[in-house]
């Protein structure tokens, strides 16, 4: 029989700790008795890494629990307080860091307006922000490590921002980054995909294997998982949705095409054909909701807006409910999902535009594979891309099947 090398016996234990730790949080209270059965691991192996887990924080005895006969066991139960996760998302417009738990509940956050930069000056304002954030810390030497979400092209193995056109982001390595600055792990991921995780692990679609979900916000993109698995591409880059070609003409995208949904329904583009209307004398209710101070025109007063039923802010709803279901119509004819989830601050509180969606893909899609789908608002916004950041960090901690090959 071939021996075991020390590098493969420290893996075996590393993974057999992440069951353990698993089975805790998924079906505590449980005995080390039912944890060995559940894992099928013997029962010294699952007491070692139990011990080790209640020495660091992340476990905790109960009491006892009803015995079969003989002694009874010592029920033991997840500590989520115990630890905490510092989660950064960079978004096109601000930074954003919270704290959260291992629960992935959000416990403080912060948000800071980018105010236009870009490049390596918006890299240096996140981290400018991170360091006066980790000072207000309190538990940093039961940090599990810190989460970011970008959105754009990204290598997550490397923990590299290949491409971010809005940002001006280029092969930018943030995890080395962090992890040299702070001394703690570092995670880096594709904002969609991180919150599709957390949709699949916390979110409504706990039982859909198949899943997308689509940001339509200050820019567009989507989160694919495939059999439980994240879409990614051979360089990351798998779901830039928002560059779908949906039109042959229109302005050139920071990506160096024309015609991209992004440029059609983001909020920058809506912002736009709201301010034209107002100067083309357009009557609507965003002259009594906002007077002449444009700065005043965000995505909760188009949504009042549409809410009240403006002529211009319907106009619009109904051309990215348009826009955007010819893309849908794709990703449902090309990848098949069970559920598709819309987040992001124009979809978000837009039933209107839900329902348009729904309506669009029903008349168009391939019917053997539209006729089930689920399309659905998210339903962990305002807070998805914090919760996603930490899906990510938990996911490697609790080895969920959401890994990739």
């Amino acid at each position: 029989m071939k021996r075991m090398r020390k590098g493969d016996l420290k893996l075996v234990q590393e993974l057999n700790r992440s069951l353990i730790l698993d089975q805790i949080r998924s079906k505590g209270p449980i005995s080390r008795i039912d944890i060995a059965k559940e894992c099928h691991m013997s029962p010294s192996t699952v007491a070692a890494a139990v011990q080790d887990l209640i020495k660091e924080g992340y476990v905790s005895e109960l009491g006892t629990g009803d015995s079969s006969g003989g002694r009874k066991p010592i029920l033991l139960r997840f500590a989520p307080e115990n630890h905490l996760i510092v989660a950064v998302d960079i978004t096109n417009e601000a930074i954003l860091i919270a704290e959260l738990n291992l629960e992935a509940e959000v416990k403080r956050k912060v948000s800071s307006p980018l105010e236009g930069r870009k490049g390596n000056e918006a890299i240096r304002f996140m981290m400018e922000e991170l360091d006066g954030f980790m000072q207000t810390c309190e538990r940093l030497d039961h940090c599990a490590g810190i989460s970011v979400t970008v959105p754009g092209v990204v290598n997550e193995k490397e923990g590299t921002v290949y491409y971010n056109s809005r940002l001006g982001l280029d092969h930018v390595p943030l995890k080395k980054m962090i992890e040299d600055r702070y001394g703690l792990r570092a995670w880096v991921e594709n904002d969609a995909n991180a919150v599709v995780l957390a949709e699949r692990r916390f979110g409504r679609c706990r039982e859909c294997p198949d899943l997308i979900y689509i940001v339509v916000g200050d820019g567009v993109g989507a989160g694919i998982l495939v059999n439980d698995h994240i879409l990614r591409g051979t360089r990351g880059g798998a779901g830039e949705f928002g560059h779908f070609s949906v039109t042959g003409s229109g302005l050139r995208c920071g990506c160096g095409n024309v015609g991209c949904l992004e440029n059609a329904i983001s909020w920058p583009a809506v912002f736009s054909r709201i301010v034209a209307g107002i100067a083309l004398g357009r009557p609507t209710v965003f002259n009594e909701l906002c007077g002449k101070d444009f700065a005043a025109i965000q995505p909760s007063v188009y949504k009042k807006a549409v809410h009240l039923g403006d002529a211009l802010a319907n106009e619009i709803n109904e051309d990215i409910a348009e826009h955007l279901s010819t893309g849908i119509v794709n990703l449902v004819n090309l990848f098949n999902p069970g559920t598709i989830i819309l987040g992001g601050c124009l979809a978000l509180d837009n039933p209107a535009l839900l329902e348009r969606v729904r309506n669009h893909v029903d008349k168009r899609g391939l019917r053997v594979l539209k006729d089930d789908i689920r399309i659905e608002q998210t339903s962990l916004d305002p807070d998805a891309n914090l919760i996603g950041g930490a899906a990510v960090v938990l996911q490697d901690m609790f080895r969920f099947s959401l890994v990739d090959d």
